[in-house]
C-alpha cells in the first residue's frame, strides 16, 4: 500500500512538473502586455515612472522656480550646469525644447528605471558615461526642478516648452 501510495505521490509531481503551474502561458501574456506597455510609454516620448502628465503653468510659478533653484544648487549644480556644457552630466540649456516635462520629472524622480529600460535615457549614458545617481527627489521637488529649468531656458535658449506637442 505504502509503495502504490508512494507512486501515487511521484507520478502526481512528474504531472505538475509536466504541465507546470499554469503561470507559463499566463506568464508570458502578462509579459507580452507589460512589454506592450511599455513600448507604448517609451513611443509617447513621457518616459518610464509615475508621472503621466504635468500641468505646466505660464507665467512661470515664481515659488516653484526660486524652490527648484535651491534643489539644483543643492542636488544638481555639480553633474550640470546651466548651459548647453557637459560636465558629467548634460547641460540644461534648451532641455524642455528637446524633452517632454513628463520625461525631465521621470528622469529625475525613477532614474535607474530610465537608465536601464529608456532608450533616450540610455543614449545619454553613453554619451556622458556616467550613471545619473538616484538622488531620491520626490515628484514635487522634480516639478520645481522642471519649472526651474523652464525659466533657464527663456533665459539661455529664449524659448521654453518646445517639446510638449512633440
Amino acid at each position: 500500500m505504502k509503495t502504490l501510495q508512494l507512486m501515487l505521490a511521484i507520478a502526481a509531481g512528474a504531472l505538475l512538473m509536466a504541465c507546470g503551474s499554469g503561470e507559463k502561458g499566463g506568464g508570458e501574456t502578462a509579459q507580452k502586455s507589460q512589454a506592450d506597455k511599455l513600448a507604448e510609454r517609451l513611443k509617447d516620448g513621457k518616459g518610464i515612472g509615475e508621472i503621466k502628465t504635468v500641468t505646466l503653468t505660464d507665467p512661470l510659478e515664481e515659488s516653484m522656480v526660486k524652490s527648484g533653484k535651491a534643489i539644483y544648487e543643492m542636488k544638481c549644480s555639480a553633474c550640470h550646469k546651466l548651459t548647453d556644457q557637459r560636465v558629467v552630466g548634460p547641460g540644461w540649456q534648451g532641455i524642455t525644447n528637446k524633452r517632454k516635462p513628463e520625461w525631465i520629472m521621470n528622469m529625475v524622480t525613477n532614474v535607474d528605471v530610465m537608465l536601464d529600460k529608456d532608450p533616450t535615457a540610455q543614449a545619454l549614458l553613453e554619451e556622458c558615461l556616467t550613471r545619473m545617481p538616484n538622488q531620491n527627489v520626490s515628484v514635487g521637488d522634480a516639478r520645481d526642478i522642471l519649472e526651474y529649468m523652464r525659466q533657464n531656458d527663456m533665459e539661455k535658449a529664449g524659448s521654453k516648452d518646445g517639446a510638449v506637442s512633440m
